[in-house]
């Protein structure tokens, strides 16, 4: 992994195109394997805290964003089931969010009407995001529960997250910094206002 700690082999390992057995050198506790961990600590809160913030639909951001205008919700289109959300804290700039307006945790709670327009407009949001930001490449997916990782389990919601080639670096992990080159509002602005020429 590019950017990943070097320091010294361990005995007998070797390099990418090795034919041995490739084992981290860090001496901690646990069984030694080929992978190489990214510690994210400050995802702590989200676990720790951040579902017990979401007691009901009165506290659940997805449910309150649609009361407020597009602008200030961060808001880019408006379904007739669902709608689609900048993320407030996101992972990349165009990092987009598809919910459903009903307050409902699972992907198995939604009906067929709602599960056809969350996936038409996963696929619309790509084709925006490709117009507007021209990624590389997608992460798709929809985070089921607190141990499936859901920052807010209450009530489901699709990821849609542009990638770029080197997107990825230390930042967040050793400054606590995630870069991101444009404001929110401005993300907000280009995708709605390509959203219905695309």
């Amino acid at each position: 992994m590019a950017g990943a700690p070097s320091g010294p082999r361990p005995e007998g390992a070797t390099g990418a195109d090795g034919d041995a057995e490739a084992t981290d050198d860090f001496e901690l506790p646990g069984v030694p394997d080929s992978f190489q961990r990214l510690w994210t600590p400050y995802r702590m809160a989200y676990i720790k805290a951040g579902q017990q913030q979401v007691t009901d639909e009165h506290s659940c951001p997805f449910c309150r964003a649609p009361e407020r205008s597009d602008e200030e919700s961060l808001i880019v289109h408006r379904g007739e089931t669902a709608f689609v959300v900048l993320n407030l804290f996101p992972y990349n700039p165009g990092h987009l969010l598809v919910c459903p307006y009903r307050h409902v945790p699972n992907y198995t709670d939604v009906t067929v009407e709602e599960t056809a327009e969350i996936a038409a407009l996963s696929q619309h949001a790509m084709r925006v995001l490709r117009r507007t930001a021209n990624p590389s490449g997608f992460n798709l997916g929809m985070n089921q529960g607190t141990t499936g990782g859901a920052g807010i389990a209450a009530h489901l919601h699709q990821h849609i997250v542009p990638r770029w080639g080197g997107d990825g670096n230390f930042f967040p992990i050793i400054a606590q910094t995630k870069a991101i080159p444009a404001t929110l509002a401005d993300v907000r602005e280009q995708i709605a206002g390509a959203w219905d020429t695309v």
